[in-house]
């Protein structure tokens, strides 16, 4: 159990982190880009982690994970250093001939699923793969413009309630049915927020940052979401963590999730004034 939260500790919910941030007019300020920037680094960090934990659930033997650790690291320099450069430069090409638009989407989507089937066939989870996808797309605002439009609608209206769905009927609150399951659900809570906010806490603080803005820091910071979600429910399939521990650590997602707004209010509702966050 105890390795299970120091995992869920190294994931942020990063979409959930940058409304946040919008909203309260953090964009472009010291304490928002730190932030933002930390959940990226940790998001990466968390998923090739995941990536190792899966191969090696999966695997027969220690050689065989070994095997697979090994196919996907050359996947990755596969998709990095050649990939990345060709569909750059093909990119390139469709933007100036116009065709963009109309090849664009049907790359990306073809490309995600090849990357998921690859990674799926080495042994390592398919949403691993497409993650490395995501990380291969030319750096273009208009690209991720174009995709936004095309692809959010369906994503958020259907896929998205569907993962939900899936995973409210995987938590089973019923299953926390005793004083003492309940005691060890605070202890997970305890120990999730005193790994994140108190881990980016003292981090901020050694870095010299002031205990206002490593306070603001470290409960944004603590949001999670749905990475994490996503990172039980793989967890879940795999018989990694039963449907006890599964259903305490979603309550404990959606727990510091909510958290979040209301503390970051209260702590930047006193000290200085947003001055200092600049």
């Amino acid at each position: 159990w105890s390795s299970d939260v120091c995992s869920s500790d190294l994931i942020t919910a990063f979409p959930v982190l940058a409304r946040i941030v919008k909203e309260k007019g953090l964009m472009g300020t010291m304490l928002g880009t730190i932030s933002l920037s930390s959940a990226a680094i940790e998001d990466v960090t968390a998923w090739s982690m995941l990536a190792v934990v899966v191969a090696v659930s999966k695997a027969s033997s220690v050689t065989t994970s070994f095997i697979a650790l090994l196919c996907v690291l050359l996947f990755i320099v596969f998709m990095l250093f050649i990939v990345r450069p060709l569909l750059k430069k093909y990119h390139e090409q469709l933007s100036a001939t116009g065709q963009f638009a109309v090849f664009s989407i049907t790359i990306i989507v073809l490309l995600l699923l090849l990357s998921a089937i690859t990674t799926d066939i080495l042994g390592v989870h398919a949403v691993f793969g497409a993650f490395v996808a995501g990380l291969v797309m030319p750096d273009d605002l208009k690209l991720r413009h174009s995709v936004k439009d095309k692809l959010q609608d369906f994503s958020s209206v259907f896929l998205l309630p569907i993962f939900f769905a899936l995973t409210g009927l995987r938590t089973q609150i019923t299953t926390v049915n005793s004083p003492y399951l309940w005691w060890v659900f605070s202890m997970v809570l305890l120990v999730a927020v005193a790994g994140k906010f108190g881990g980016v806490l003292l981090a901020a603080r050694f870095s010299r940052l002031s205990w206002r803005n490593s306070l603001a820091l470290g409960a944004l910071m603590n949001t999670r979401g749905l990475m994490e979600l996503i990172a039980l429910n793989i967890g879940y399939d795999l018989g990694i963590i039963s449907g006890q521990v599964f259903t305490m650590m979603v309550m404990m997602a959606i727990v510091t999730t909510f958290m979040t707004a209301p503390l970051l209010n209260l702590i930047l509702k006193h000290g200085e004034g947003k001055r200092v966050l600049k």
